[in-house]
């Protein structure tokens, strides 16, 4: 029975099937079993290339026929991988005898015994999934995070004139401007990424305990070292482990986890921050035909993109937590554990797509509402009591801070009125006060 969006359990693939249906060709199963395939492929060609004596009669012409397995593998291929799984009980032989028989088909039968020689599963695992993985980062994900860092780039240069209360432990702040705060997010969204960029893909590739064992004892006269790190360094492009056990040591993929997770922070950060905005209503949200805020309260418009946003970011990183901490970790040169993990991997990937697109949703709804924020800023003129008392200091006048934190530190309201008083109270010249008078909430922002 073929699976609808309303009969999945998880939503990624029912509710948000829309956003991240394009994942599925990097972390589905069949995406698995592909490039599984790939990898066996391109390590049987590899092994031509060296010329070993068992291979020496292969025609090269037939190279594109091999790589055919891959590039035209369609669902009917991965169902018949995966019935074949179902009496080998092990996912990689299952893919091992689709390629013999394709290679029986080719007439290729007399060296098909080379199809996984001298390797375990892990060599092909742990090969394919950081492949799937660097090509989810690289056609996916860089491309849409690199979507909402321009879109905080675009708002930032739309409202970098707009002076706005600061806050700082909930309280109102020295102001600040608008598009500076939201280069604040883009500034580290940006580091954050290259350092994720920075951490390379990591793979295993040695046999059953990492030693090249059966490669050695097979062929001793050849450099099996060499030829797996021109094999995965530079024909699958990955980073290939030097010292490894059955498995790869998940070490870089733990930091890319963590740098996934750190990315996530942000966001969530900036969707909070932009929640509180909303919530005091110097944004207002574009409103659509139809849609509805609250099933009892018709007036409402909830910022439900960005806290489906921040939700979805808090399940990715759960996960990326798990991965990091667990993967790394394996009983003696390997357990079983990681391999259930591994097939996870696609999960939090998902949920931050979702994240990222609600977001980029939600900021695209914004509407500033310049009067509410004029208004807060002229309800709080006590934030440039900063400002004239370090005036005051530089012209060495006495105490200025404890002048002002008598006039502000009260619970009455402070206003235009107030502040001239006050200065007109102060014992300096007529051109300093002239001076301070200038300054209002409206144009004490700092350089940015």
């Amino acid at each position: 029975m073929n699976l609808s969006p309303l009969q999945a359990i998880s939503p990624v693939d029912g509710r948000y099937r829309n956003t991240t249906e394009n994942l599925a060709q990097y972390f589905s199963e069949s995406a698995l079993i592909r490039y599984r395939i790939y990898v066996e492929i391109e390590y049987f060609i590899a092994l031509c290339e060296t010329g070993l004596s068992g291979l020496s009669a292969f025609d090269k012409s037939n190279y594109a026929s091999l790589r055919a397995i891959f590039n035209d593998f369609n669902d009917q291929d991965a169902q018949e991988v995966k019935d074949t799984e179902k009496i080998t009980n092990h996912d990689v032989k299952a893919v091992e005898y689709f390629i013999k028989k394709r290679f029986d088909h080719l007439g290729l039968q007399d060296f098909k015994e080379f199809i996984h020689f001298g390797l375990t599963s892990q060599d092909i695992n742990n090969t394919a999934i950081p492949y799937t993985f660097k090509l989810a980062l690289a056609e996916v994900y860089y491309p849409q995070i690199g979507q909402l860092i321009g879109r905080l780039k675009e708002l930032a240069a739309d409202w970098k004139d707009i002076p706005l209360l600061a806050h700082t432990h909930g309280q109102p702040a020295s102001p600040t401007k608008l598009g500076k705060e939201f280069l604040v997010f883009a500034e580290r969204l940006e580091i954050q990424l290259n350092n994720l960029k920075a951490i390379p893909n990591s793979a295993k590739f040695g046999g059953a305990t990492g030693n090249f064992n059966a490669h050695h004892i097979a062929y001793p006269g050849i450099n099996w070292v060499d030829f797996s790190n021109n094999f995965v360094n530079n024909i699958l492009e990955l980073s290939r482990a030097q010292h490894t056990t059955q498995i790869e040591h998940y070490d870089q993929f733990a930091a890319q986890c963590d740098a996934l997770k750190r990315i996530n922070n942000i966001i969530i950060d900036l969707d909070r921050d932009i929640w509180a905005y909303i919530s005091k209503n110097y944004f207002k949200q574009k409103i659509k035909e139809g849609e509805v805020g609250s099933s009892a309260m018709p007036h409402k418009v909830n910022p439900i993109d960005f806290e489906n946003a921040e939700g979805n970011a808090g399940i990715a990183n759960a996960l990326f937590e798990f991965f990091a901490a667990k993967l790394p970790i394996s009983r003696l040169q390997r357990d079983l554990t990681d391999s259930t993990v591994l097939r996870n991997v696609g999960v939090p990937m998902a949920h931050t797509m979702i994240s990222i697109s609600s977001t980029l949703k939600g900021l695209n709804k914004l509407l500033l509402n310049n009067d509410a924020i004029a208004a807060d800023l002229e309800n709080n003129w006590a934030v440039v009591a900063e400002a004239i008392q370090t005036v005051l200091r530089r012209e060495a006048y006495p105490n200025p801070y404890e002048a002002l934190k008598d006039l502000t530190r009260t619970n009455a309201r402070i206003t235009a009125h107030t502040m001239a008083e006050f200065i007109d109270g102060l014992q300096i010249d007529e051109d300093l006060k002239q001076e301070l008078k200038q300054i209002t909430p409206f144009n004490y922002t700092g350089v940015f």
